[in-house]
């Protein structure tokens, strides 16, 4: 008889034995994964779920105009959450009239918001950075091939390099999405010069590039997938990272670790991607949790 697969969310881990950071978490989304009928846990229940496995800090993504917005008024009374905004990589086209469809083959959902001329999106997240201290970071930006035809490359590009321009110009992190795109995002980044704290957010590539990035003094942030079994070059990765340049995130609601990939996602699981973290690196989960910590500050300053 063929196994059904659970779902709904999945049980809480065991407590972390230091406290770490979600460097990468999109709380407005996570009613995206539920069914119709299931109940969107509210941000007080996210948070505290998360701080009672150890998971007391975070770094909430916005990155679409809606996003944006919420993201910036969110942070600003809420002592776990520091932000990052931007327009993202799949968005930079909609905003600039692309309609096309992508090499993954699916129309792009075009939304009331995307009447907005790009330069005014960006615009928009330059305004709300300017305005907000707890905004620590630009992001995410970059380059997604996967869901982005010829058409839309363009305006990809101009997006990804007005962020690293801003990123620079107030002295805040970058967080990078960077799907298919390694090269691509590689050559705007050594071209143009990336901010000092550039993070490579849900890494996803081999070893060898894992080797530059951290040449350059980047940082890497490692989620579920690194817990997938078949991910072994991803693994072999993270051996190539010192822990000073070793983030964790969830990108909740997505990215679920294993065992309960296919399962919504949220900050309290970070610990699993955590234990896998600690193996791999061949570190006590204490000493990965610690150092992981201190990686999140020397990004993103204090909470």
């Amino acid at each position: 008889m063929a196994r059904t697969r659970e779902r709904g969310w999945p049980p809480a881990p065991e407590a972390l034995p230091y406290p770490v950071v979600d460097n990468h978490t999109h709380l407005d989304s996570i009613g995206h994964v539920l069914g119709p009928d299931d109940e969107v846990p509210s941000v007080d229940r996210l948070i505290a779920e998360a701080a009672a496995v150890g998971v007391t800090r975070m770094v909430q993504v916005g990155c679409d105009v809606p996003a944006v917005r919420w993201t910036e008024a969110l942070v600003r009374d809420r002592p776990e959450l520091l932000g990052a905004i931007a327009i993202h990589p799949n968005e930079a086209p909609l905003h600039a009239g692309v309609r096309e469809r992508g090499p993954d083959g699916l129309e792009a959902t075009v939304r009331d918001h995307h009447a907005m001329p790009l330069d005014d999106a960006i615009a928009l997240v330059a305004d709300l950075a300017r305005g907000n201290e707890r905004i620590r970071a630009i992001g995410e930006t970059g380059l997604d091939l996967f869901r982005t035809g010829d058409a839309g490359r363009a305006a990809q590009r101009d997006s990804f390099r007005a962020h690293v321009a801003l990123a620079k110009e107030l002295g805040l992190a970058l967080q990078i999405h960077d799907r298919d795109a390694h090269a691509e995002v590689l050559e705007v980044l050594l071209a143009d010069g990336a901010p000092e704290r550039t993070v490579f957010h849900c890494y996803s590539g081999d070893a060898e590039m894992a080797r530059t990035c951290v040449e350059q003094g980047w940082y890497l942030s490692f989620a579920g997938p690194v817990t997938f079994r078949p991910n072994d070059g991803l693994r072999d990765a993270l051996r190539e990272v010192p822990l000073s340049q070793v983030l964790v995130e969830t990108d909740a609601p997505y990215l679920t670790p294993h065992p309960f990939r296919g399962r919504p996602n949220a900050p309290y699981l970070v610990p699993v991607t955590m234990a896998t973290v600690a193996a791999v690196k061949d570190v006590s989960l204490e000493d990965a949790c610690r150092g992981v910590a201190a990686t999140s500050e020397d990004v993103y300053g204090t909470w």
